[in-house]
């Protein structure tokens, strides 16, 4: 990790007038593209968030309730 080059860019921004650190946050901050769907799904299916329901009962079958 370059700790200096953090160091430097914080006192950069510390240096800032108050107009100028609002035109930094929407420059950063604009136009950031979120996760598709398939994106998120993906993420879940191959991250172990959601590992620990594999130890829990079937509770409920696709007989249970109406359909949808």
């Amino acid at each position: 990790m370059n700790t200096q080059l953090v160091e430097s860019i914080y006192q950069v921004i510390q240096s800032l007038s108050d107009e100028e650190r609002s035109l930094l946050e929407e420059k950063l901050y604009t136009n950031l593209s979120y996760p598709s769907q398939e994106e998120i799904i993906a993420l879940a299916e191959t991250s172990n968030v959601f590992d620990f329901l594999k130890d829990e009962p079937d509770t409920y079958t696709l007989d249970d309730g109406r359909p949808v």
